[in-house]
């Protein structure tokens, strides 16, 4: 390990500025890994020399590139899956059942990453609709380098092994050398954008958000602001997906959790305001999180918006 206190702590505040991700002691070996290829592409003898060449220039397209490569996160097709069956045989049905004619749809995957999240959820819903309903899927991330990749849609195959079912790779793939494309049609169902979850949300009511394997990397103050502004672009029937690991009890008294098979989906508490705090506590003190969230600009991880793994 090469990596000085100075440069790790360094890093660490600026991702935790742009993004509110907190890297503790012990991820030193993370951010050397992440860096460690952009410092050579720079042509850098080490980490070290490629922070202190960003720091002492003021090299905001650098820094950029930093937080990104420490946002980037994990992802597959039809993660968990349980989700993906819970909107099929629950979410959906229920929503067509309260809603006007002609029905339409929104939905956002946040934190979307390379991709596969919004474009699983494209499969299922063509899957699953009738053409009589139209709908709109919209996946940001923090991470423009992740987007750009998103949009063209092309897959290794190890990354197309990775939870894609063969009979919907035939369906809505076409080998291109050695890679996969993601279908022309597929591909204009999901409109991809930036956007930092610490930012004000995007426009708009969405029937499903996908926020997955995203709050575990935040802390309290900075969770229940999320949370907030999830509840605030929610429709009434609306219902917000986390992760397996993640849960809003003990993080906000605003939601209630809600069995869908054998998943489970938040809604906005009609007994107490979404955004409210589970406990009182010190660190979520009013303005506690308001530095980090007026310090970035840039999109939130992808934070799966991409997250750290």
């Amino acid at each position: 390990m090469t990596l000085t206190s100075d440069t790790f702590e360094w890093v660490a505040t600026l991702v935790r500025a742009r993004s509110a991700i907190q890297l503790g002691p012990g991820k030193e070996y993370l951010v050397e890994s992440r860096l460690l290829p952009l410092a050579r592409a720079a042509g850098m003898p080490g980490v070290d020399a490629y922070v202190s060449k960003i720091r002492n220039g003021r090299d905001t397209v650098g820094e950029r590139a930093v937080v990104e490569a420490l946002t980037t996160n994990e992802t597959s097709w039809f993660r968990d899956n349980s989700p993906f069956i819970a909107l099929r045989a629950h979410l959906l049905p229920e929503l067509m059942a309260v809603r006007n004619r002609p029905v339409h749809l929104k939905f956002w995957s946040a934190a979307c990453s390379t991709g596969q999240e919004p474009y699983s959820l494209a499969m299922t819903l063509l899957d699953v609709l009738p053409p009589t309903v139209t709908f709109e899927i919209l996946a940001t991330d923090l991470s423009e380098k992740v987007l750009d990749r998103a949009r063209t849609g092309k897959y290794s195959q190890l990354e197309i092994n990775r939870g894609l079912p063969a009979p919907l790779m035939v369906r809505h793939f076409t080998r291109v050398g050695a890679e996969w494309q993601v279908s022309a049609d597929l591909r204009s169902r999901v409109t991809f954008r930036p956007h930092n979850l610490l930012d004000t949300p995007p426009p708009g009511r969405f029937d499903v958000i996908f926020l997955r394997n995203v709050l575990i990397y935040f802390d309290l103050p900075t969770k229940q602001q999320i949370l907030r502004r999830m509840a605030s672009v929610l429709s009434p029937e609306g219902s917000l997906m986390l992760g397996a690991a993640e849960t809003t009890i003990g993080v906000d008294a605003g939601w209630d959790r809600v069995p869908v098979g054998a998943a489970s989906v938040y809604r906005p508490s009609r007994a107490a305001p979404a955004g409210s705090p589970a406990v009182p506590s010190q660190s979520a003190r009013p303005g506690a999180a308001t530095g980090a969230l007026a310090a970035s600009s840039v999109s939130a991880l992808g934070i799966r918006a991409g997250a750290v793994r």
